[in-house]
């Protein structure tokens, strides 16, 4: 019978950094892997982001706050939750409360962390957390020079047909998106 090895780590043999920038850096390591292979692992080394579930239950259901922008790595424009890096110094949530405010203007009574997930790890290092966020307040964004975002507020349901339909690409997102409608269906439509 095969030795089980997933409670081993690997054991970095080297590592050199091998880009710096002012978003994430990148490593060059030689790893010993679990399985007893050795690799070399070129990963893009990151701080952590935050996602924002900003939900709205003023109008008789839940509709979610999404951003289209342009995404130079896409090459079009991408409907998207609010997001963005945890700074040096920075919690979770007080990013998250952050990104919110700057990206949207909006503002949340009641916030709950309710997914912690890897974005790319094959070769990404960055973990990320979708905070639900309620009870919305609006007042004025704060974006960055860079950010051209357009705001729209989307019923749950369009936002569920979007993701299914392919209008909705962006990974966090279609997990946000897909964790708010499984919990809001009936407890018998669950199982």
């Amino acid at each position: 019978m095969a030795k089980s090895t997933s409670s081993k780590k690997a054991r970095v043999l080297s590592s050199r950094e091998t880009y710096r920038g002012p978003v994430f850096w990148v490593t060059t390591d030689e790893v010993l892997e679990p399985t007893g292979v050795r690799v070399r692992r070129d990963v893009v080394r990151h701080p952590g982001s935050v996602v924002v579930l900003a939900v709205d239950e003023t109008d008789g259901g839940p509709r979610l706050l999404l951003e289209k922008q342009y995404r130079h790595a896409a090459g079009q424009f991408l409907y998207e939750l609010p997001a963005g890096r945890i700074d040096k110094g920075e919690n979770e949530l007080r990013a998250a409360k952050r990104e919110l405010l700057e990206e949207t203007g909006y503002s949340a009574r009641r916030w709950k962390r309710i997914l912690h997930f890897w974005a790319s790890p094959g070769f990404v290092a960055e973990a990320m957390s979708i905070y639900l966020a309620q009870d919305l307040r609006p007042g004025a964004a704060q974006p960055e020079d860079d950010e051209v975002i357009d705001l729209q507020l989307v019923p749950l349901k369009k936002a569920v047909d979007m993701v299914l339909s392919g209008a909705i690409q962006d990974a966090k997102t279609i997990a946000g998106v897909l964790w708010l409608d499984r919990q809001s269906r009936p407890m018998s439509r669950k199982t």
